[in-house]
């Protein structure tokens, strides 16, 4: 191995999270997963939580195992994860409860209220950010309503990792976008015919009106902000000893767009997991009345530009459904796959932006419903009619893929001639081919880990460039040598 220091990159998943480690072998980058564990939110009787002690303790357990391998030392450790969710904290700095997951239903009701102090149509024309109640910024309402005490600090869940290793309270641009709590701001210049964004902050007006104390909410910081040393005991062990943390791209689809190794505009990107996200990169913020109606966002790119994607239910369909059917005895996706490839197109496919398949538990028979809604014969509730449900999912998924392509490019004005596809599901060979033919362009399957790419290429973008800019051409080269095995298997 070479005397360059090792590099840490820490990936919260909604569903399994992964502590990954990159050392130099002469001039070539190589990542091992060094640990990954699985994460789900917990149900109590007041709601519905993330187990942040356990990720803590899992975190700290893969970060050990690092500093034993990295007899060179660590430079960087980078986070990224889901966006929206955030830890409050008590007067010591620690959390003052469990952090609530995005699916609690409380944000209903709070989504209602608070439209009627900002409209719906006002939220987005500010902040560029889908309507959905998933949103940092209705989850902080409902903390009000729900006797959370005034004046306690927040900070969303990757920027919570840095802040317990040792980093101020802060709130990485492309995560803080998430929010809906963000202000585009831009010059009144025209550049290439769009106009450059050069800057973001808490909007006064959507906290005001809310009834929000900005003085709660972190410090907004760039995209590959250096945040000082490990603070944590782990500083104790040698590889830790002279660690920075960064605030790499902080929100998971940042990290995983800035993983796809394309300089070229001319492509369309889905994110293919838990959620599916549908979009392009834009030079700047696309918040008309035709893409709030369409339910399009614009978010915060590793490299100041924008995602202007829609996001819609992904392979989470399928593993709840899983979950169900593995309540006997456990079902090998491999096995599930071959069956479904040797069935016929269903008859109709699903309406994905249905509430009804938003909600956990029940999948199978939630799907049923809207079947029989749409005049469908249901399918057999047992575990033996698994394969028509996978196959009924990647269909709609495919072409629900195709119609928002067609929504791009209408409102975009670009040609999107071939799709990237990253995530869980870039794996998935049969859905890949279903979506290729939907869409009329080619599918490139890029890596399952591309958020792990994306945080990786912002360490070593620093590492090699303390000071300089993150540009895309930078990144894409970075991401393309970091270019996992992964990319070769599948299903």
């Amino acid at each position: 191995m070479s005397h360059r220091p090792a590099l840490v990159g820490i990936d919260l998943g909604a569903e399994s999270c992964r502590v990954s480690l990159l050392r130099w072998q002469a001039e070539t980058p190589l990542i091992h997963m060094v640990h990954r564990f699985g994460n789900r939110p917990v149900q109590r009787a007041e709601g519905l939580y993330w187990d942040l002690e356990h990720i803590l303790g899992e975190l700290e357990q893969g970060l050990r195992q690092c500093a034993a391998l990295a007899s060179e030392g660590i430079a960087y450790i980078g986070v990224t994860g889901w966006a929206v969710d955030y830890v409050r904290l008590n007067a010591q700095g620690r959390p003052w409860a469990q952090p609530f997951c995005y699916r609690d239903p409380r944000t209903g009701t709070a989504m209602e209220e608070a439209h009627g102090r900002v409209p719906a149509e006002r939220l987005y024309a500010v902040t560029g950010v889908q309507v959905q109640p998933l949103n940092t910024v209705y989850q902080l309402y409902a903390d009000g309503r729900s006797g959370v005490p005034a004046g306690m600090p927040w900070v969303n869940l990757p920027e919570y990792v840095l802040y317990w290793l040792g980093a101020p309270r802060v709130a990485e641009v492309t995560n803080a976008s998430h929010t809906a709590l963000l202000e585009f701001q831009q010059r009144r210049e025209w550049v290439d015919q769009e106009v450059e964004p050069v800057g973001m902050c808490w909007s006064a007006e959507i906290f005001t009106a809310l009834g929000l104390d900005v003085a709660e909410a972190p410090e907004l910081v760039a995209t590959g902000s250096v945040l000082g040393g490990v603070r944590h005991p782990l500083r104790a062990l040698a590889a830790f000893e002279h660690t920075q943390l960064v605030a790499t791209a902080c929100h998971d689809t940042a990290a995983a767009i800035a993983g796809i190794d394309a300089e070229d505009a001319d492509w369309a990107y889905i994110s293919s997991g838990t959620w599916s996200l549908v979009g392009t990169r834009l030079r700047a913020p696309l918040k008309t009345q035709e893409a709030c109606s369409k339910g399009f966002t614009n978010l915060r790119a590793a490299t100041g530009d924008t995602l202007f994607h829609r996001g819609m239910v992904g392979m989470w369909l399928l593993r709840q459904c899983m979950d169900v059917w593995e309540q006997s005895a456990p079902y090998p996706l491999e096995d599930l796959m071959c069956e479904v490839r040797r069935l016929p197109a269903p008859e109709r496919v699903l309406d994905l932006d249905g509430s009804d398949l938003l909600l956990p538990g029940n999948m199978p028979e939630r799907i049923n419903l809207q079947l029989k809604a749409l005049g469908v014969a249901p399918l057999g509730v047992g575990r033996e009619s698994a394969p028509a449900y996978a196959n009924l999912i990647f269909h709609s998924l495919a072409q629900r893929y195709a119609s928002l392509l067609g929504e791009l490019r209408s409102l975009t004005g670009k040609k999107l001639s071939r799709i990237c596809v990253v995530g869980g599901g870039s794996r998935n060979r049969f859905l890949n081919e279903l979506t290729a033919s939907a869409c009329g362009v080619p599918v490139q399957r890029r890596s399952a880990e591309s958020s792990t790419l994306g945080n990786f290429a912002v360490l070593w973008a620093r590492l090699e460039h303390p000071q300089g800019a993150l540009d895309t051409e930078l990144l894409a080269r970075l991401a393309g040598r970091l270019r996992q095995e992964d990319v070769a298997g599948g299903l």
